[in-house]
């Protein structure tokens, strides 16, 4: 249970209102902000603005998957107005207060280390990432049918990174009957790709490998799919990128070659909110009772 502790939302979008929910059901203080236009109401919480009033006694501060730019600006699809968080807005934060997101870019790192702020980035995590490739590999599979005139299988598909979504990305794959081949950096990882059964390659070489490709799924967040490599695709071959914004593909010459290449992060929230949703709400609620659990018996001890 989380009772009597005070967690506060800012934006976000569906998957959001499954965490919500479940900081309801055990029995949080909430506070939504940036959730003005929101149809549905959650009993049990309250909309405010955002300021500094606030946020003076929240325990634990939840951002969206996406977190803010490096302005403070945070998404939110539940508000018309913008929502900007300042380092004065964050200085009104209590010195024990944790803030969670999915990602943290550089105005979040900044602040919350001059302040002594605990930041817990969710999408580094294992548990989280590895279950939120399953939603991102079928959202991926469905955009890859809806854009091409060929089946999956017998198709020649390339897989890049073999991190926790490229591993469920080339499985998948694999199950349904596609030619795969998966381009890593190291050689631990090449090893494992061999004992998937599947074919490796260096992503050193990765324009060798794409002449005769029908699908390439890219999960490496740097330029990897390189004007280079693009010109030695097939007209025919379709890019699906699901590394975070901008991506790892040279969209501009992809066009101009009349290559489809498609930018897709977040497929989570898009293809399945509520299964989404529910994987971040059990992992950020066990997290926000482990925290405020462990100041509670620091502060019990001292007492």
């Amino acid at each position: 249970m989380l009772t009597g502790i005070h967690a506060a939302f800012i934006g976000g979008d569906a998957r959001q209102l499954e965490v919500i929910k479940k900081f309801i059901e055990l029995d949080a203080v909430v506070t939504l902000i940036g959730f003005d236009n929101l149809e549905s109401n959650f009993t049990g919480a309250v909309k405010r603005p955002l300021s500094a009033d606030v946020l003076h006694d929240v325990d634990t501060l939840i951002l969206p998957i996406v977190g803010s730019d490096d302005k403070g600006y945070v998404e939110s699809v539940f508000c018309s107005k913008p929502l900007q968080l300042t380092e004065e807005l964050l200085a009104a934060l209590p010195d024990n207060c944790c803030i969670y997101t999915g990602i943290a870019r550089n105005f979040l790192t900044r602040v919350a280390g001059k302040r002594g702020l605990g930041l817990v980035e969710l999408m580094d995590r294992d548990d989280v990432a590895i279950y939120n490739s399953i939603p991102t590999v079928e959202g991926a599979l469905m955009m890859a049918i809806q854009n091409t005139d060929f089946t999956i299988h017998n198709s020649t598909s390339l897989v890049l990174g073999l991190g926790r979504v490229g591993v469920s990305m080339a499985r998948a794959l694999h199950a349904l009957g596609a030619h795969v081949r998966v381009g890593a950096r190291k050689s631990a990882d090449l090893a494992r790709i061999f004992e998937m059964g599947l074919t490796p390659f260096h992503i050193d070489t990765l324009s060798d490998h794409v002449d005769d490709a029908d699908l390439i799924f890219n999960t490496i967040p740097h330029p990897i799919i390189t004007a280079k490599v693009i010109a030695n695709m097939q007209h025919h071959a379709l890019v699906i990128d699901l590394a975070s914004k901008p991506g790892g593909t040279d969209f501009r010459y992809a066009e101009k070659r009349g290559i489809k290449a498609i930018l897709a992060p977040g497929l989570p929230g898009i293809v399945a909110p509520k299964t989404a949703g529910q994987i971040i709400a059990n992992t950020l609620s066990r997290l926000v009772f482990e925290q405020t659990g462990n100041r509670r018996d620091r502060d019990g001890s001292q007492g």
